[in-house]
C-alpha cells in the first residue's frame, strides 16, 4: 500500500500541515478500511488549520474552497498514471449547528478532533489515524465496533438521523458491505423517521441506490431496506407489490446477480410495474411508469432508457430456440444485452437451476458471425424512393417488414426486399 500514490500524496499533506504547526490526521472512511486492511480508494484528512490556513499553505493555485463555508478545501496533487490529477479533501475540526433541512448543518464551528469525531454518523468512521506517529485516535469506539462487527451511530442515534436523514441508506450501505449487524437503536432511529428520507435530494438518494445496487451483497440491502421501512419511501410506486413473494424473489434474484450493474438491480426491483403508464404523464407524451420513476430519482437518459428497456423486454428470450430470428438477433444485437442475458440466466436458475435460453444464446452468438448477426440493412429509404414510393408514413413499416425477412434469412439483397414488396426494381 505504501506504493499508492494517493496515500503518498495524503501523507504529504499532514507532513506540510505539522511542519506548518497544525494537527493533521487521516479521517473517515480511509481510516476504516484501513483498520480493515482494505486499501482506501481515497483519503480525507482533517486538520486543526482553517481553510485560509490550508490555501495559504498549500496555494490558492494548487486549491479549491468546494466547501469553505463548511472547512472543506480541495488539494490538488500531481498527475496519477491515468492523467488525472490527485485530490485530497481537507477539512477544519468542526462542530455543527442546527440542522434545519435534515440535510446540511445551518452553521459550524471550528473545534477540536474530540470535537469533530462526535459529529460524525457511525462509529466506524468516526475514527482518525496519524500517519506520522503512525497512531489510531478513536473517541467513539470504532475500533471495537469494527471488532463487534457492528454499524453504530455515534451517540444519540436519533439525533444523527435527524441531523441528516440521508444517514439512513447509510446505514443500510455501510452495513450491507461489509456484511456486519445493525445496532439495534440504531436501526430503531432509522424506522422512526423512515418517511422523514424524502427531506433528502433525489439526487443524493440515487447516488446511494447506485453504490448499494451494484455491490455484491445487494439482497443484503434490499433485507434492510424493507426491514427498515425505507423500500416503500424511496419506491412509493411499488405499493401493489408488497407482499412478501414478489420482495423475497426480487433479494433472491440479486442474490444471483453476478454483474455489477445498478441498471439491472433496479430493473428487477422494477418488474411489476412492466407495462404500466404513468397516469400523470400527458397523452401527448405517454411515459411508463418505470420511466417516471427513474426521471423522479434524477437518473441519467441513459440509465433512464436501458431500465426502462430492461423492464418491457425481460422475458423476451424465453424459449429461445423457438424464437423467430429476427425477434433472437434484434435482443442479441441491442446495447444492452449482456444485461438481458444475465436476467434471462438468473430467472432460470431461481426457478429451476437450469439455463437453457441463456446456454442457447450464449452458443448461438459465439457460432454466429457478425455479419449474420446483423447485416447491413438491404433496403433502404433511398431504395423506395428509386423504385417509385412517395416518402411516408408506410415508409417505415415497409423498411421493418423487408429487415424481418432479411434476419430470418428468406432475403438477403435489395432486389429480393423490393421483390417482397412488390416494387419494380430500377
Amino acid at each position: 500500500m505504501s506504493s499508492d500514490p494517493q496515500r503518498q500524496f495524503a501523507l504529504r499533506i499532514v507532513d506540510r500541515l505539522a511542519d506548518a504547526g497544525f494537527e493533521a490526521y487521516w479521517a473517515g472512511g480511509c481510516v476504516r478500511d484501513l483498520l480493515m486492511d482494505v486499501q482506501p480508494k481515497d483519503y480525507d484528512v482533517a486538520t486543526s488549520a482553517t481553510p485560509e490556513q490550508v490555501r495559504q499553505i498549500f496555494g490558492k493555485r494548487s486549491t479549491l474552497a468546494i466547501g469553505e463555508s463548511f472547512g472543506v478545501v480541495v488539494v490538488i496533487g500531481p498527475r496519477d498514471e491515468s492523467g488525472e490529477h490527485l485530490k485530497v479533501e481537507v477539512a477544519t475540526f468542526r462542530t455543527d449547528g442546527s440542522y434545519s433541512d435534515g440535510r446540511r448543518p445551518d452553521t459550524v464551528t471550528f473545534s477540536s478532533p474530540r470535537e469533530d469525531a462526535l459529529r460524525r454518523d457511525y462509529t466506524i468512521n468516526g475514527m482518525f489515524y496519524d500517519p506520522i506517529r503512525e497512531g489510531v485516535l478513536d473517541y467513539v469506539g470504532g475500533q471495537e465496533d469494527l471488532k463487534r462487527r457492528v454499524i453504530r451511530s455515534i451517540g444519540d442515534p436519533h439525533a444523527r438521523i435527524t441531523e441528516d436523514k440521508l444517514r439512513m441508506l447509510r446505514a443500510v450501505r455501510f452495513t450491507a458491505r461489509f456484511d456486519f449487524k445493525l445496532d439495534e437503536a440504531t436501526a430503531e432511529a432509522i424506522r422512526s423517521q423512515a418517511a422523514e428520507l424524502d427531506a433528502v435530494s433525489p439526487e443524493r438518494v440515487s447516488q446511494e441506490l447506485r453504490a448499494t445496487l451494484s455491490h455484491p451483497n445487494r439482497g443484503r440491502s434490499g433485507e434492510l431496506l424493507i426491514s427498515l421501512g425505507l423500500m416503500p419511501v424511496i419506491f412509493p410506486e411499488l405499493k401493489a407489490c408488497t407482499d412478501s413473494d414478489y420482495f423475497n424473489e426480487t433479494i433472491e434474484l440479486w442474490r444471483l446477480q453476478q454483474l455489477e450493474r445498478f441498471e439491472l438491480a433496479l430493473a428487477i426491483l422494477l418488474r411489476g410495474l412492466r407495462g404500466q403508464t404513468d397516469p400523470g404523464a400527458s397523452a401527448r407524451a405517454p411515459a411508463s411508469i418505470v420511466e417516471s420513476v427513474c426521471r423522479r430519482l434524477r437518473l441519467s437518459n441513459r440509465e433512464c432508457d436501458e431500465i426502462n428497456w430492461l423492464v418491457e423486454h425481460h422475458q423476451d428470450l424465453d424459449n429461445a430456440e423457438d424464437l423467430p430470428l429476427h425477434v433472437l438477433k434484434t435482443r442479441l444485437t441491442h446495447v444492452s444485452r449482456d444485461l438481458l442475458l444475465e436476467w434471462t440466466r438468473i430467472r432460470a436458475v431461481q426457478k429451476h437451476g437450469k439455463p437453457v435460453d441463456y446456454e442457447f444464446c450464449s452458443e448461438y452468438l459465439k457460432l454466429t458471425p457478425q455479419e449474420r448477426l446483423d447485416p447491413p440493412p438491404c433496403v433502404s429509404g433511398a431504395d423506395l424512393i428509386s423504385a417509385g414510393c412517395r416518402p411516408g408514413p408506410d415508409f417505415s413499416e415497409m423498411l421493418a417488414r423487408v429487415r424481418r425477412a432479411q434476419l430470418d434469412e428468406q432475403i438477403s439483397t435489395r432486389d429480393e426486399g423490393l421483390e417482397l414488396l412488390g416494387l419494380s426494381k430500377k
